[in-house]
């Protein structure tokens, strides 16, 4: 059954393998998930079920939002997101359900979403990696600019202004970032940590959602089969 959870960024540690091998991890606290609405295909055109993450006061959430959540048995919660499900899974779910991480048992790739750190106004060679301007023959003062952007200033006809997605300087980071297929490495149900391989955007205690991976790459499908096989 395909579920998505939410957390926080703890930060990062190391855990050794078997073989003595040293893995860099990321230490996600994962859940208790509340089931805040069920979406079905009746009512609202599809199936789907939204959970709830983080406490808070009521006096700092909104009526519309603390009878929201009300109706699932629960106190006003920060952050609310959505997942579909299948027809035939919607039935797994129940209003008030808690999730906790043991609900990624068996995972092995996990997909993690969070809001990456912002950075503030850069220039083209941080933000898109440009080159910049030779420092020889003369050039003064103008090394990191992006250079002529006269030459998409067309657009085919339509207007004198520049063509949409033109890489210029401008606000870096603060944006949603999905890092893929990250190793499960380790599933603490007990103190509702996920460890996983690699890193994960934002900063520590950001908020972070979980769900198993959507498109493995060829090498980590190839584990899923042979562990599906055995």
């Amino acid at each position: 059954m395909a579920v998505m959870l939410m957390g926080k960024k703890l930060g990062m540690t190391r855990v050794y393998t078997d073989a003595g091998v040293n893995v860099p991890v990321t230490v996600l606290s994962v859940g208790p998930c509340i089931v805040t609405q069920l979406r079905t295909t009746e009512k609202d055109g599809y199936d789907a079920v939204q959970i709830g993450y983080g406490d808070m006061k009521p006096r700092n959430s909104t009526m519309p939002m603390i009878g929201h959540d009300a109706k699932a048995g629960s106190d006003p919660k920060r952050h609310h997101r959505e997942f579909r499900v299948k027809t035939d899974e919607a039935s797994g779910f129940t209003l008030g359900q808690e999730l906790k991480v043991d609900a990624l048992n068996g995972t092995m790739f996990v997909d993690v979403i969070a809001q990456s750190k912002g950075k503030g106004f850069a220039g083209v060679m941080k933000r898109h990696h440009f080159k910049g301007i030779g420092a020889s023959h003369g050039t003064e003062r103008k090394h990191r600019s992006p250079g002529s952007i006269g030459g998409l200033c067309s657009n085919r006809g339509f207007g004198g202004g520049l063509k949409k997605g033109k890489k210029m300087a401008g606000h870096m980071g603060a944006e949603r970032v999905t890092n893929r297929c990250l190793d499960v490495v380790k599933i603490d149900a007990e103190k509702g940590l996920l460890l996983v391989k690699g890193t994960v955007p934002g900063a520590n205690n950001g908020m972070v959602v979980i769900r198993p991976a959507v498109r493995l790459y060829k090498s980590k499908a190839r584990k899923v089969a042979e562990a599906s096989s055995k």
